[in-house]
C-alpha cells in the first residue's frame, strides 16, 4: 500500500461520518499499457506565439508563402516534450489497446473479497468505468480500511459532489451585442458565420459529445438534433427509460450554442448541421465524479468526434497533487483515454477569476478554455493559472514535476444568447458558454475538410484539431501563451482557412 493511498482513504473515514461511504478507486496500469508506446499528446505548446503551435504540414506552407513574399513567417514548432505516459517506442496506443489493458487492471478489484461482498450485499454497491481505470465502490468503514491493503491500487477519491460552475444571466446587453441581429455574436466573432459561406460546411457528418445537465431536445433550435440520450445517476449507473430532459438549463444553452439554429430569428449555433450525444451527469446541475466518469465512458463508446464538459470543481492552488474534490488522476487518465480515441476534450476553465482553476479545464489533457466578451477582454470572472502537477497516478514520477498553464485558448463567453428550456432563449455569462464555442469550431474544421479524418487517426487527430485551433487564434494578451486569454481568441475561420491550404498544397 503507498502512503498516498493509505493517506486518501483515512482522510475519507474522518470526513465521512456515515456507516457506508461511496468512493472512486482506481488502478494501475496493466502490464499490456505499461508497455504500449507513449502518448504524444496534451502539454500545449511553448511558443513565442500562437502560429508557432500549427500543425507542422500547416505550417510548411505558411513558410512557402514567406518565401513567396508573404508578410509573416513560419517558424520550428515549439511544442515540448511530452509525457512519456507509457514507454519509449514510437508508435501509438490504440483504443482497443488501451480497453483491454485498463479493463485488465480493473479485475483484480473488482475479484477481491471485499469488492464482491459489497456487490453481493448492496445493489449498484459497484461500477466499473474502463477509460480511467477506476471503479465506484460503495463500501461500509472496515471493508474501505482493508481495501487499503489491495495491491496495484494507486488512489482512492471520495464520490464528492460538484456543480456546475456558477454562472449569471446578461442583465443588459450592449448596443454592439444587440447589433449582431443575423446571429449571437460570438457566432460572428469566432468566424463561425463567414466559415459557412466560404466554404458550405455547418458541422455535418460530426458527432459532438456534451456532458451537462441534459437537454431539452424539442426546443426548436435542437429538435432533431440529438442522436444518442444518456443519464446516469450518482453512483455512475444508467436511468433506464430515461428521455431527454433539462430541468436546470444549462446544457440546453450549452447544446445551443454548438449546434442551435435560427428558430429565434437568430443564428446561435456555431456547427448548426452537427448531431449530438448528450449525457445528463450533473441533474439539476449537481452531480458526482462517478457520474461523469460514466459519462466519459459513454460518449467514447457512441464514438463522438469532440467531448464538450462545462462543469469543474475549484482549483486555487497552483500545486496539483492528489487532493482535489474531483479526483484529479482519474479524470487525467480519461482524458487520456479521449485522446487516444481521437476525442480532444474541450472544457471550462472556471467562473473563479485570475489566478484560479478548474479541475476539468485545468487537466493537463484538457483543451481549457476561457472567455471574452465582445470586445475581446478578458472576462473577470475567466479562470486562468499556471500549474505545477506534482503528484499523478497516470504520468511517472521521474516526469514531475510538469509546469503548464491554463486556459489554452479563449473565446466568446459574456452575454451569450442561446437556447433555454420549453422554448425559450436566454443571455448567460461564464466559461461555460465559452468551451460550447470551441466544441462547435473542431466540429466546423472536421466537416469543412473532411481529408482530416483520412490523414489523421487516434491521438495525432486529436493533436492535430486542437493546434489547428490554436495556431489560428487571434493573439491577444502577453506574446505567447498566458493564464488569462490563453494564446488568444478562437478564430474558426483562419483554422479552417490555413488547413484546407495544406489539402489544396497536396494536390498540387
Amino acid at each position: 500500500m503507498s502512503d498516498t493511498v493509505r493517506r486518501q482513504i483515512e482522510r475519507i473515514l474522518d470526513e465521512d461520518p456515515g456507516r457506508i461511504v461511496g468512493v472512486l478507486a482506481q488502478m494501475s496500469p496493466h502490464s499490456e499499457e505499461k508497455s504500449s508506446a507513449p502518448l504524444d499528446a496534451g502539454l500545449p505548446a511553448r511558443a513565442a506565439s500562437a502560429r508557432e503551435s500549427l500543425p507542422e504540414p500547416v505550417r510548411a506552407v505558411r513558410h512557402a508563402a514567406v518565401l513567396a513574399g508573404a508578410t509573416a513567417g513560419g517558424v520550428p514548432c515549439m511544442r515540448p516534450p511530452i509525457p512519456d505516459l507509457a514507454g519509449t517506442e514510437p508508435a501509438q496506443p490504440t483504443l482497443s489497446a488501451v480497453r483491454r489493458a485498463n479493463t485488465a487492471a480493473l479485475e483484480p478489484l473488482l475479484a477481491t473479497d471485499v469488492v464482491r461482498g459489497a456487490r453481493a450485499g448492496r445493489e449498484g454497491a459497484v461500477a466499473a468505468f474502463w477509460p480511467s481505470r477506476s471503479a465506484y465502490l460503495e463500501l461500509d468503514r472496515d471493508e474501505l480500511a482493508r481495501l487499503a491493503t489491495m495491491p496495484g491500487l494507486t488512489a482512492v477519491h471520495p464520490n464528492t459532489p460538484l456543480s456546475l460552475p456558477p454562472v449569471t444571466t446578461a442583465s443588459e446587453l450592449p448596443t454592439t451585442v444587440l447589433e449582431n441581429s443575423a446571429s449571437s455574436w460570438g457566432v460572428n466573432a469566432t468566424g463561425a458565420l463567414a466559415s459557412w459561406g466560404a466554404y458550405g460546411a455547418r458541422g455535418a457528418g460530426v458527432l459532438v459529445g456534451v456532458l451537462d445537465s441534459g437537454v431539452d431536445a424539442s426546443h426548436p433550435d435542437l429538435r432533431g438534433k440529438v442522436r444518442h440520450w444518456a443519464e446516469f445517476d450518482r453512483k455512475g449507473r444508467p436511468v433506464e427509460g430515461s428521455t431527454p430532459i433539462d430541468t436546470q438549463g444549462h446544457g440546453t444553452h450549452v447544446c445551443g450554442t454548438i449546434a442551435g439554429g435560427d428558430a429565434s430569428g437568430q443564428w446561435i449555433g456555431v456547427a448548426p448541421e452537427v448531431e449530438l450525444a448528450v449525457a445528463r451527469v450533473l441533474p439539476d446541475g449537481s452531480g458526482s465524479p462517478a457520474q461523469i466518469q460514466a459519462g466519459i465512458m459513454w460518449a467514447i463508446e457512441q464514438g463522438v468526434d469532440v467531448l464538450s464538459m462545462s462543469l469543474s470543481a475549484p482549483l486555487t492552488d497552483p500545486e496539483t497533487g492528489d487532493f482535489t474534490s474531483l479526483a484529479p488522476g482519474v479524470f487525467t487518465q480519461a482524458f487520456r483515454t479521449c485522446l487516444i480515441a481521437g476525442i480532444p476534450v474541450v472544457a471550462a476553465c472556471g467562473n473563479r477569476g485570475d489566478q484560479t482553476g478548474a479541475s476539468t479545464g485545468g487537466d493537463i489533457f484538457a483543451y481549457g478554455v476561457g472567455a471574452v466578451d465582445h470586445r475581446d477582454i478578458v472576462a473577470g470572472f475567466s479562470g486562468g493559472l499556471s500549474e505545477v502537477l506534482v503528484t499523478s497516478p497516470v504520468i511517472p514520477a521521474e516526469q514531475l514535476p510538469l509546469i503548464f498553464t491554463k486556459p489554452d485558448i479563449c473565446a466568446p463567453g459574456v452575454a451569450v444568447t442561446s437556447s433555454f428550456p420549453d422554448g425559450t432563449w436566454r443571455a448567460l455569462n461564464g466559461t461555460s458558454m465559452a468551451t460550447p464555442h470551441v466544441a462547435g469550431a473542431i466540429a466546423l474544421l472536421l466537416s469543412a475538410v473532411p481529408s482530416i479524418r483520412d490523414t489523421h487517426a487516434g491521438v495525432k487527430r486529436a493533436l492535430y484539431l486542437m493546434d489547428q485551433l490554436t495556431g489560428s487564434v487571434d493573439e491577444l494578451g502577453e506574446a505567447g501563451k498566458d493564464s488569462r486569454y490563453g494564446f488568444g481568441r478562437l478564430n474558426i475561420l483562419r483554422a479552417i482557412a490555413l488547413a484546407r491550404s495544406v489539402v489544396t498544397e497536396e494536390k498540387q
